[in-house]
């Protein structure tokens, strides 16, 4: 099947398929598809015919192409959303970190370890707390944010979901909602009041869990060694 001769999305297709693919969408793709090679659903040849697909596809509707066949695909677009409320009795009362900037700045960010909660106060200050990079070790991940005359800026992947629950006085509250397509992923909850102040959380385009792909990858390994010990 020469799948590049299908990968026009149709006329009557939604706009999101017409969207430019990211490397983060390529990525997403070839997990699925090592995945399928792994279980014997692609040959080793299809494979690498549709990972060729997937490095020159321009869109997010081409790049769904290569999987459209796959159960996998499927799946993860089924995944249920994430709740708008951490689970009851899930995250603890007393913070596990406390991110405090007054008249200055403070930040956390690189690979460091988030806990449950997290509470951030900026009062005539900045506070920033970048996940990109940092290690879940809990599917929930609450964030309380108190700004007065001040920032909090919070920086998540983007393959975790992400709620917000919050207002401004005379301020900003804004957090960008974001559902992850992997059912496991971690979900992070931004609560909290700007006061004359600014508060945003938003995902950081490139940047994913890398335990979630790590997961993905050595069930992929384990596929491949069973296979080459047949």
């Amino acid at each position: 099947m020469d799948l590049q001769k299908h990968t026009a999305p149709a006329q009557n297709a939604p706009a999101a398929t017409e969207l430019r693919a990211s490397d983060a969408d390529r990525d997403r793709v070839a997990d699925i598809l090592r995945e399928a090679l792994a279980e014997g659903r692609l040959t080793a040849d299809e494979h690498a015919e549709r990972v060729e697909g997937v490095l020159a596809a321009k869109t997010v509707g081409e790049l769904d192409v290569f999987i459209q066949d796959l159960p996998a695909a499927h799946q993860r677009r089924a995944a249920p959303a994430a709740p708008n409320r951490p689970t009851a009795g899930a995250i603890p009362v007393d913070p596990d970190d406390n991110v405090v900037a007054v008249f200055s700045s403070a930040v956390r960010k690189g690979r460091w370890r988030a806990g449950r909660r997290i509470h951030a106060y900026a009062i005539f200050g900045c506070v920033e707390i970048d996940l990109s990079e940092a290690l879940f070790e809990y599917q929930q991940v609450v964030i309380k944010a108190i700004s007065v005359f001040g920032t909090v800026e919070v920086r998540v992947p983007e393959n975790v979901s992400l709620r917000g629950t919050g207002g401004g006085v005379l301020g900003n509250f804004e957090v960008d909602t974001l559902d992850s397509t992997e059912s496991q992923a971690p979900v992070v909850y931004v609560d909290g009041w700007a006061v004359l102040g600014n508060i945003e959380a938003r995902p950081k385009r490139g940047k994913l869990v890398a335990d979630i792909l790590d997961r993905v990858h050595r069930k992929v390994d384990k596929g491949l060694r069973k296979h080459l010990d047949h």
